[in-house]
């Protein structure tokens, strides 16, 4: 894979677009203290009345002129791949994309983390993660169109463009990897095995519930996923993310409701639990910060979403992407603090370790709750797992993509690119039925996630901007951009020290 990406600095460093920079004119017209003043803007300051309509001609003759003169070239190999292929997206297009990939299975599992962490620490550690990982967002929406006439419309190539092509690759080639494969077999995973579940609610005792087993669960699932893969680029899943959005608020709102209004299961507690050590303890604690930290994922499709939106002097990428990004965070911060802390509430230390709130409703309320309720809930699950691997698998097909065309010279051709696309499929199905322990890492998905989402973008920022040393910003960005090294590897730490000492079911090519 990390041939696929070989050539990619050039490409994100060389690549541009019509874009428009505010500050672009002014670099340009006055780059050179020396040169003389302009006779243009001399009249262009006259204030009689007669000349107010030379003034604005000569106005616009300056801004078309400089808009000219900052308009470059499209890299055409931009034109040929599914990220940047097409660029009509907007600011609900990206709220949909946003929401789609920031509201998912994830969420089931947030409870857990209170179990480690307690009331207090686990709603003072989601806060404080929501603002940070906010504001590294925001960094990198600006950081999009950071450098006049190019356009990092991927986050591989915005770190290689800050840090160098060897340091950045290094950094951030495998964790944006990991993440989206990774997350695309864990969605294969979570989706097969709620199928499942959704087939059981609904037939009950009427049917043989055994009729398929869990692999033939899977390969129906990566079939489905596989055919909505043939839409041809990010913007043309728009629809597909708006139902993705529309399901995932809903199963989870679904989720949180009916848990806290049944009857809690007898022998609740919400006392943090019982370690043999204090280093189990501390490797508890940060397995949940881990899976606070893997709840908050999506970064490393920010600059992607933005990339499919057009850019000018008048109208900048970030304005819309920002606007997008705000609406879609307010919806998912009324969906995750709700299913933290009312899945805590209801089922305290007693929530499954696999599986979540899915599984608490299953176990706890199966015969409390409608069954049509439960198997739409299920359902709503199925559908949005769905929807959230093109929006996840997408950077892949774009790797995949890329080697073709810098060889080719042209666009893949439609037959390459289906088969490319059921290759990853394929792929990530054989990774799941031959490591189906893999979604009980969620710990250890997170504490490899954490620099994408919380540390390489004020590092990144730094490098690029350049703000003067000891400033605010400059501050800030340093100290996060630690913190968040530090806090990474000290998650990577625990999740293995708890593997390691608790144990997880590993079983290959046997998945329950």
């Amino acid at each position: 894979m990390s041939q696929l990406v070989e050539n990619k600095n050039s490409r994100s460093q060389s690549s541009t677009s019509p874009i428009i920079f505010p500050n672009a004119p002014s670099q340009s017209l006055h780059s050179n203290p020396e040169t003389p003043e302009s006779p243009f803007v001399a009249v262009a300051r006259m204030m009689t009345p007669l000349a107010s309509p030379v003034k604005k001609a000569i106005s616009g003759m300056q801004t078309c002129l400089a808009e000219v003169g900052h308009i470059t070239k499209l890299d055409p190999q931009d034109s040929w791949l599914p990220i940047t292929e097409s660029r009509n997206g907007n600011a609900c297009y990206a709220a949909f994309h946003t929401l789609s990939s920031g509201i998912g299975f994830q969420s089931l599992v947030l409870p857990l983390a209170f179990t480690a962490l307690g009331w207090v620490w686990g709603i003072v550690s989601l806060c404080l993660c929501f603002i940070w990982q906010l504001y590294t967002l925001w960094l990198l929406i600006q950081l999009h169109e950071s450098v006049p006439g190019t356009r990092y419309s991927r986050y591989l190539g915005l770190s290689m463009a800050a840090f160098g092509e060897k340091l950045g690759k290094f950094l951030a080639l495998f964790p944006t990897l990991y993440l989206a494969g990774g997350t695309c077999v864990s969605l294969i995973m979570i989706g097969g095995d709620t199928l499942k579940i959704f087939f059981h609610t609904v037939c009950g005792t009427t049917c043989n519930a055994n009729s398929l087993s869990t692999f033939e669960w899977y390969l129906i699932f990566v079939c489905i996923a596989v055919i909505l893969a043939q839409l041809p680029n990010l913007n043309s899943i728009a629809g597909v993310s708006l139902i993705g959005a529309i399901t995932a608020v809903t199963y989870c709102t679904l989720t949180w409701t009916m848990s806290i209004s049944k009857t809690k299961p007898l022998g609740v507690s919400y006392e943090p639990m019982e370690m043999q050590s204090e280093m189990s303890k501390i490797c508890s604690v940060l397995n949940a910060l881990g899976i606070i930290a893997f709840a908050f994922r999506g970064h490393n499709l920010v600059l992607e979403i933005q990339g499919t939106m057009p850019s000018n002097l008048k109208s900048p990428s970030q304005v819309p992407m920002w606007k997008g990004v705000k609406f879609s965070y307010l919806i998912i911060a009324c969906c995750l603090f709700p299913m933290a802390i009312g899945g805590y509430w209801a089922y305290g230390n007693l929530i499954p370790a696999n599986g979540g709130m899915l599984s608490a409703l299953d176990k706890y309320h199966r015969n409390d709750i409608s069954r049509a309720i439960l198997g739409l809930t299920s359902l709503f699950v199925v559908i949005n797992s769905l929807t959230s691997f093109q929006i996840y698998a997408m950077p892949v097909f774009d790797n995949l993509e890329f080697r073709y065309t810098s060889n080719k010279n042209g666009p893949c051709p439609w037959w390459l690119r289906t088969g490319l696309r059921i290759f990853f499929g394929c792929l990530a199905f054989f990774i799941s039925v031959a490591l189906p322990f893999l979604k009980d890492l969620a710990g250890l998905l997170g504490g490899i996630a954490l620099p994408l989402t919380l540390a390489y973008p004020c590092l990144m920022w730094i490098r690029i901007k350049k703000p003067q040393k000891y400033t605010g910003m400059w501050c800030l960005n340093w100290s996060l951009g630690s913190l968040g090294m530090l806090l990474s590897v000290l998650l990577v730490f625990g999740a293995i020290w708890t593997i390691a000492t608790q144990g997880i079911e590993v079983h290959f090519f046997k998945p329950q």
